[in-house]
């Protein structure tokens, strides 16, 4: 009876310590699956390997989504800030970088473009002035074509002012009043000093607005420059004041400076090659005007030789 009591309190011993030794391996096997719903739940306490091999991918897979979490959040991040950007820079336009400007830069802009509205009023005025004149003079040299005389060449031009009126007028008040002198080279020498005023005064009066454009061609670009300047130095100080090189912040200032070079150079390169064109008019005008001072010149002479042929003639008779 003792051995058997005996080995009955020691199987009871065993079972109580294997139970003891069960217990925290159950725990063991049962804790990992629980954060993770999808995996299968243990079948029995046994199964510790199978069991324990899901942990490690459970394990491994956190960092992985953890790490996702700061990339997904990093664009939500930069989209607010590229959504505050974009439309501050579509707001560049001419006007809305002129408004924004600097004092001194927007008085730059205003005179370049006045200087602009100035180039195309003397083209405009000129170009009319120009073919007006070369058709009048061109008209007057053909009527007076076929005359024989300075007073035939005025009938034939009738009471209109012009330049070529104005050297007949010349040539018959230098007659008359040189009338009974018997030299015709001091006649026709007064003649053409008085038609070299005249082509002077032309001269003078068909260049008329000539050295505006000549002061805007070559001025323009150099106060352009000068507004850029002033603009790009504003600029490097809002940068220091804001401690950032952010392009936000830089280029609204350096596209006004630029603005000014711009309307600078919108200002200058016409006004060149509107005062080319016009020094080639005027080269071609001034060739008729010489033209009229000839005719002229030839009807005095012509006179002149008539008037002392008649006096011969009477004398011999």
């Amino acid at each position: 009876m003792k051995t058997m009591s005996f080995q009955a309190s020691l199987a009871a011993a065993l079972m109580l310590a294997a139970a003891w030794l069960a217990s925290p391996v159950s725990a063991q096997t049962q804790s990992p699956p629980a954060p993770v719903q999808s995996t299968a739940q243990p079948s029995a306490a046994g199964t510790v390997p199978s069991a324990t091999a899901p942990a490690a991918p459970a394990a491994s897979t956190a960092p992985a989504v953890a790490g996702a979490v700061p990339v997904a959040a990093n664009p939500a991040s930069a989209k607010p800030e590229a959504a505050a950007i974009a439309p501050a820079m579509k707001e560049l336009s001419p006007w809305v970088m002129f408004m924004s400007a600097d004092v001194i830069v927007k008085a730059v802009m205003i005179g370049l473009a006045f200087a602009s509205l100035v180039t195309w009023t003397v083209f405009i005025a000129k170009s009319i002035e120009l073919s007006v004149a070369s058709t009048k003079l061109r008209s007057a040299l053909k009527k007076i074509a076929e005359a024989r005389s300075l007073a035939e060449a005025q009938m034939a031009l009738g009471a209109k002012e012009g330049i070529l009126p104005s050297f007949l007028a010349a040539a018959l008040r230098e007659a008359r009043m040189s009338a009974g002198l018997s030299s015709d080279a001091g006649i026709k020498e007064r003649a053409a000093s008085s038609f070299s005023e005249i082509v002077r005064a032309e001269q003078r009066r068909i260049r008329i607005g000539m050295g505006v454009l000549a002061t805007i061609g070559s001025t323009s670009p150099f106060v352009g420059l000068f507004g850029t300047v002033w603009g790009i130095m504003n600029s490097f100080i809002g940068i220091s004041k804001s401690q950032t090189t952010n392009l936000a912040v830089v280029a609204p200032g350096i596209a006004e400076a630029l603005l000014a070079t711009a309307i600078g150079l919108v200002a200058a390169i016409p006004a060149v090659i509107i005062y080319n064109h016009f020094s080639r008019v005027t080269k071609g005008y001034l060739e008729l005007v010489s033209r009229a001072s000839g005719a002229a010149g030839r009807l005095l002479s012509r006179d002149l030789d008539r008037s002392h042929g008649s006096v011969h003639s009477r004398a011999a008779e």
